[in-house]
């Protein structure tokens, strides 16, 4: 194990957040905020911090996957610990297990929130909330290597461990370069849906905040009441962007290097929008009685499935009172969620296909024992060993999943709300059902429970195997 280049990557990690906190210091200042001096300090103590680390360069800079998924997961603890502190230190969150939840939250883009009074804190803890998600979406590893300048090593594995999916892969030759169009592109559209809202007549507070959102598929609303009091149109355009970060980002490569043609051939990008097509159609129709009228019931329908399949978790209304069968499409989505290599959770439309590809294969060989058919994605055969690390994936999370359910079923609440309750956060989606419906929080759970999710939601932003291996003894050995 590199301990070196791991501490050295880690430092550079708590600077940057350093800088990052230096945001909302100047939200603060521009709405005369007392709490101006926490976010100030915190910057320059984490800068402080992150310097020290930094101070002595390895002198082995080469890092494997090992390395790469042990400095990601402690990348994430670090900006947690660091990143709840604004929330304790003020008195917003009184509690630093509450605090540290909502910021996990915050990162991982989960939008799960103890909060029950949103609209209490300051302008800059909403600002530094919200933008917890935007950082959180691409990814803070896939920022260090689009900024900072480390030579050698494979950096491929830091993206490989920090990005969703069930593979990643280089755009252009240089790791460096492909995380700067990552991050360009991711910027861009974040600018756009913020002009847009802007020019709606949205606020311009609101529309930075909710457009980071967005963008990290999170959810933080500034608001009580989420989206529900904003206009139509402001609820569309948040639809459409939510459903558009919810694609693989090299689509969005090919769309501005190569042709069109390219970009729609990505086989999970045309089920993804399938998915959300047919589920909107039969949640449509299933609340259109109880609207004023059918734009109505199409716009929440819309809304909801974006905001779930995509695990933003933003919400117009109660979707808790719908019937069974939204709740369950709703559930169903929770799973599936969005693209690889998109800001999204969930398991991801990818593994989905190559479980259902590979049962279809399985059946096959039953019926021609000797025929030999190779799965593919996009017209390319699949590896055995990609197709095992989509069986081990979808294993590990079951047992991650029921083992969750279990510990927080301790606390004595009913079957769904635990159930969801994991779901949502494992999935990084926010909104469950029952208690932890939209118009709830999840602050009623026990300390226990609280910790149990924050572990879900790190895990799932992670793709569960970084974060467990920090817990495999031999990780640790020379």
């Amino acid at each position: 194990m590199n301990l070196p280049i791991i501490r050295y990557i880690l430092g550079h990690i708590i600077k940057l957040e350093g800088l990052f906190l230096l945001l909302p210091f100047l939200v603060a200042l521009l709405y005369r905020e007392s709490t101006a001096y926490t976010y100030l300090s915190l910057a320059v103590a984490g800068f402080a911090i992150g310097f020290l680390l930094t101070r002595r360069k390895p002198e082995n800079t080469v890092f494997y996957l090992k390395e790469g998924c042990v400095t990601t997961a402690l990348s994430w603890i670090a900006l947690s610990l660091l990143g709840c502190l604004p929330f304790y230190f003020t008195g917003e969150i009184p509690s630093f297990t509450d605090a540290l939840f909502e910021t996990v939250s915050g990162f991982t883009t989960t939008g799960a929130s103890i909060l029950s009074d949103v609209e209490a804190l300051s302008h800059s803890s909403l600002f530094w909330r919200s933008f917890t998600h935007w950082i959180g979406g691409m990814g803070v590893l896939v920022f260090l290597l689009a900024i900072i300048p480390l030579s050698g090593g494979s950096h491929i594995n830091l993206l490989r461990a920090e990005s969703p999916g069930p593979s990643v892969g280089k755009l252009v030759p240089k790791m460096k370069t492909t995380a700067r169009i990552l991050y360009l592109i991711y910027l861009a559209m974040t600018i756009i849906e913020i002009l847009i809202l802007f020019v709606s007549g949205m606020p311009l507070f609101d529309s930075v905040t909710l457009s980071f959102g967005t963008a990290g598929t999170g959810g933080f609303g500034v608001k009580n009441s989420s989206l529900a009091d904003y206009t139509a149109f402001q609820q569309w355009v948040v639809t459409i962007f939510m459903i558009l970060f919810g694609i693989n980002f090299n689509a969005y490569y090919l769309l501005l290097f190569k042709s069109i043609r390219q970009a729609f051939k990505i086989e999970e990008v045309r089920w993804y929008l399938a998915i959300i097509a047919a589920s909107t159609g039969v949640i449509f129709l299933e609340i259109l009685d109880t609207m004023e009228n059918g734009f109505q019931a199409l716009t929440h329908a819309a809304f909801q499935v974006a905001s779930i399949i995509t695990t933003t978790g933003y919400s117009t209304l109660d979707f808790n009172a719908w019937s069974s069968v939204c709740k369950v499409v709703l559930v169903l989505l929770m799973f599936i969620g969005a693209c690889a290599g998109s800001t999204g959770g969930g398991i991801k439309v990818s593994r989905i296909l190559i479980l259902f590809k590979a049962i279809r294969a399985e059946l096959t060989s039953y019926i021609h024992p000797k025929s030999i058919r190779r799965i593919k994605m996009d017209d390319k055969p699949l590896e055995d060993a990609m197709i095992h690390s989509v069986n081990v994936y979808i294993a590990t999370f079951v047992i991650l999943f029921t083992a969750s359910v279990f510990v927080i079923s301790f606390d004595g609440h009913d079957l769904i709300t635990n159930f969801t309750a994991v779901a949502a956060t494992i999935n990084n989606i926010g909104p469950g059902l029952e208690l932890v419906g939209p118009a709830s929080n999840f602050g009623f759970f026990s300390p226990l429970s609280k910790y149990v999710m924050i572990f879900d939601m790190l895990a799932g932003r992670l793709e569960l195997f970084p974060l467990l291996l920090l817990f495999h003894p031999r990780v640790w050995k020379a």
